[in-house]
């Protein structure tokens, strides 16, 4: 007993010393999940053998494996298999140079059916090296060295897309689906394999029963957490119900998945699938990750290093060959396939797709460690499956970083329909702070040559009417932001209709009188009144006027959301770069947190910042 609490304290301290000593030594390209794989080789069978790896710390590991596969199942983002809703309509009219920039060539077609395509070309070539490999009597089961093969680490793949601000681009979305793609099928036939080892039919009957129990759980699941009577008891406190839901739901597929024959894994991983579909709050999803990558994942990675006998491998040749010839077998698998995004992406990009997918871990170091466990794989073959994890997600995604630059945020769209006193001042006042704007009017004498030394500033589109067919083929409706700011309020209300049928989210409309401003917003437009505008900043200026002032002083107020993975839960007195800006309110989820120096910053979190421009723009550039 002593012997097991001793292990697990020694496991537990370098778990929290690595990531401490990777911000120190700012090693911050080597993954946590390598540093801990490489920490339990020093203190394992490959160095001092510190470690007793039995009792507390060999169950706690084993938990370990089980929330890593849950985390990965509540990564996957299946809203991100429907395609966006944009209207036929805006795209029709679009321009055909409209998708050429820096990434590129044309047009992409369907993400997902580009995305599917290019992961069977990856299945495809990843099978016809597993046969390679058995040719050379290095592997007897090249079906499981297909789906490892094949396998794309989600956990590295995202965090560097992040970084790289590709995310909101088709380059990025697309290598993100083919990931998602790879992680969610490979491991579904992993399960199927590790089934259809029993060498039985009954073994394939009970698969696909568990399928069918894990999809009544997920829909009474839903209408579960949908009910009135949750609503009202889940309200937080110590009773923590979701949390409590959550850990049931994960020990209950799991102990369903063993029982009927299946890998423990696939049931971890389908209860993170089900919590994912279920969307939770941004803070629950936060909670399982401090939790898991917090405690019991390290466990698991630092006890693969620890049971990782490097000296063993060594003295067998045959495996010290196969360590690189695994690494290029894998790479071509990956890159070969990612070539044909070429077609679409400039080739610098669709190649380097190609090396950021060769990235492999979390699954293949399942499969390999599940693999052992049932006797289809040797140790010396485990342990060089995880080294090469290891070399890759060292080697890839760093040679990506240094092919692709740090992509530029998304300039935000605002079409701005009507040119008048209060749209062309604001247009003004946007394109300072980086907005792409285009301002539609329907006054001919505006395009006017004695009307453009005075106009030219003005981002100006003239068109015959401002009706909604001119609109639509002058490009108006294809923007993130429409203002239909004319000074005729019902044309401003029709087009809003119209703008809304199209699928366009933010909508703000131009009214005066008060029955079509409350009736406007009884539809969910937001409405803008230059009486109600300017009867509240009067009252603002007598009862607040310090307020008012900061607000309308130029660029002294802005809004900045974290979307660079790496200052994710990095404390505001971490931050290098504030210079003479200041948080103001933190807007996470509809709360909002009065920073002080010890708050964490979380992705996606809205920072309500003061300052001069040029900090608040070093501030953006470095958190968006």
């Amino acid at each position: 007993m002593h012997n097991d609490l001793t292990s697990l304290l020694l496991v537990v301290a370098l778990a929290f010393l690595v990531p401490i000593a990777l911000q120190y030594f700012n090693l911050r390209v080597i993954p946590v999940v390598v540093a801990e794989i490489f920490v339990g080789l020093i203190i394992g069978k490959s160095g001092f053998n510190l470690i007793v790896p039995e009792g507390w710390v060999s169950q706690l590991s084993t938990l370990g494996l089980i929330f890593l596969m849950f985390l990965s199942g509540l990564e996957l983002d299946v809203s991100l298999f429907k395609p966006k809703k944009t209207s036929r309509a805006i795209l029709d009219n679009l321009p055909k140079d409209h998708f050429k920039d820096e990434l590129s060539k044309r047009k992409p077609p369907n993400p997902l059916l580009l995305s599917s395509i290019v992961f069977l070309l990856i299945a495809a070539v990843s099978y016809g090296c597993a046969v390679f490999l058995q040719q050379l009597n290095y592997i007897t089961e090249p079906y499981l060295f297909t789906i490892m093969i094949a396998s794309i680490s989600l956990g590295v793949v995202v965090p560097v897309l992040k970084e790289k601000k590709l995310l909101e681009h088709a380059y990025g979305q697309t290598l993100l689906l083919i990931t998602i793609l790879s992680d969610l099928i490979t491991m579904i036939l992993l399960g199927v394999y590790i089934s259809m080892q029993a060498g039985s039919t009954e073994s394939l009957w009970l698969l696909g029963l568990f399928f069918v129990l894990v999809f009544v759980i997920y829909r009474f699941a839903a209408r579960f957490m949908r009910s009135r009577f949750i609503s009202r008891i889940s309200g937080g406190g110590t009773a923590q119900l979701g949390t409590r839901a959550i850990f049931a739901l994960i020990l209950m597929l799991v102990v369903l998945s063993e029982t009927l024959g299946v890998e423990s894994i696939l049931g971890a991983f389908l209860a993170g699938v089900i919590v994912s579909l279920l969307r939770p709050s941004r803070e629950m999803v936060h909670q399982l990750e401090s939790f898991g990558y917090g405690f019991l994942v390290p466990i698991f990675f630092i006890m693969v290093g620890v049971d990782l006998d490097i000296p063993a491998l060594v003295t067998d040749w045959k495996i010290v060959l196969l360590i690189p010839l695994l690494i290029g077998l894998i790479f071509v698998a990956r890159y070969v396939p990612t070539l044909l995004l070429g077609f679409w992406f400039r080739f610098k990009y669709a190649s380097s797709g190609g090396l950021l997918m060769a990235s492999t871990l979390s699954l293949v170091i399942a499969a390999a460690s599940v693999a052992y466990e049932l006797g289809i794989i040797s140790a010396e073959l485990q342990g060089a499956v995880i080294l090469v994890c290891v070399i890759n997600c060292l080697l890839f995604p760093v040679l990506f970083n240094k092919q692709v630059p740090r992509a530029q945020g998304a300039r935000v769209r605002a079409s701005l329909i009507g040119a008048n006193h209060v749209t062309l001042p604001v247009s003004q006042d946007l394109l300072k702070d980086g907005f792409d704007i285009a301002i539609y009017s329907a006054d001919a004498s505006v395009g006017d040559e004695q009307s453009k030394q005075d106009y030219g500033r003005f981002p100006l589109t003239v068109v015959s009417d401002l009706e909604a067919d001119t609109l639509l083929k002058a490009g108006a409706f294809n923007t993130d932001v429409i203002v239909f700011g004319s000074m005729d309020e019902l044309q401003n209300a029709k087009l809003a209709r119209k703008a809304k049928s199209l699928g366009i989210d933010k909508i703000i409309v131009r009214a005066e009188s008060p029955e079509l401003i409350q009736s406007l917003q009884a539809e969910a437009f937001n409405v803008f009144s230059t009486l109600f505008a300017s009867r509240m900043l009067l009252k603002g200026l007598i009862q607040y006027p310090s307020a008012v002032m900061l607000m309308t002083q130029d660029d002294s107020l802005q809004e900045i959301t974290v979307q660079n993975p790496k200052y994710n839960n990095v404390q505001l007195k971490e931050l290098p770069f504030l210079g003479d800006a200041l948080i103001l309110r933190i807007y996470r989820g509809e709360s909002f947190i009065v920073p002080h120096g010890a708050t964490q910053l979380l992705a996606q979190d809205r920072l309500l910042v003061s300052g001069s421009a040029e900090s608040i723009q070093a501030l953006k550039a470095e958190l968006e």
